[in-house]
């Protein structure tokens, strides 16, 4: 493992002027998600739910960063009950009870924009509900952690104690990313660690949060299909990103909802 002096080095350090590509990119992203909320109900397909991202992100003058993205065909990933992340949009039809996750990243005027949240349809099971609760609360703390000396093990720390504390898992296959001009790069964000390891946070890093818990066990596996990473032990699992940055005194959250539709249940203007 490289020293962290080292690897932070190669994390971008954005200039102050590139805030405001990354935000307006964020909130785009995050102004999707709130669109899509009333949609997300029994009987409508994740093809449609889909659909209906593509031709928002597009009618904002954006582009869906997922479509052709190393041959994956679809402008978001939608992943239902015990699958991880990168769930195929297309026939499966969201049943009652059902929970998910919709993920999107907007590209737009050359900045990425990348969020998550989850979803619950219809009359959701206690345990769904309180996994996707402190899912959302692991990734808060961990947000909570992002600011100028800390280390991205202070981050990844919060959100494991925090997890574990209520006997869910953390994934330790898939991790949050350095973001920005390009849609991956480094640091890796991993979810959970020790306080003081890895790279110190500056000002200037761009990078996604997103915590996947497990109510079952940790581990993962890929379907056949390449993308789609399901527990092993079928059991529920919930996700939400945020995309971030370090300013001088803490961070700010790109991807915060315009509609203050944070976590479920939402309340749908109207």
């Amino acid at each position: 493992m490289e020293n962290s002096g080292g690897e932070s080095r190669r994390i971008t350090r954005h200039a102050p002027e590139d805030f405001e590509g990354a935000r307006r990119a964020g909130a785009l992203a995050a102004a999707c998600l709130d669109m899509i909320t009333p949609h997300v109900r029994p009987g409508v397909t994740t093809g449609q739910l889909d659909q209906l991202c593509h031709d928002f992100m597009v009618a904002h003058g954006a582009v869906p960063a997922t479509l052709g993205y190393r041959g994956y065909t679809k402008s978001s990933c939608i992943s239902i009950n015990h699958v991880v992340c990168h769930g195929i949009p297309g026939e499966r039809t969201i049943a009652d009870g059902d929970i998910l996750n919709i993920d999107v990243t907007a590209l737009l005027d050359g900045w990425h924009g990348d969020t998550s949240r989850m979803y619950a349809a219809g009359e959701i099971s206690t345990k769904a509900r309180l996994l996707m609760d402190v899912t959302y609360e692991a990734m808060m703390r961990g947000i909570a952690m992002a600011k100028p000396g800390n280390t991205f093990g202070d981050i990844g720390h919060a959100i494991q104690i925090y997890a574990e504390k209520h006997r869910f898992s953390i994934v330790r296959d898939f991790c949050g990313h350095g973001i920005g001009r390009k849609f991956h790069e480094p640091p890796n964000v991993l979810h959970f660690g020790r306080p003081g390891e890895g790279p110190k946070l500056a000002p200037g890093m761009f990078f996604t949060i997103e915590p996947m818990v497990n109510a079952g066990r940790p581990e993962v596996k890929i379907l056949d299909d390449g993308w789609t990473a399901v527990t092993r032990d079928r059991s529920l699992s919930a996700q939400f990103e945020h995309m971030v940055g370090i300013t001088e005194t803490g961070c700010e959250i790109f991807t915060l909802s315009p509609g203050g539709m944070h976590k479920p249940p939402y309340v749908v203007p109207g």
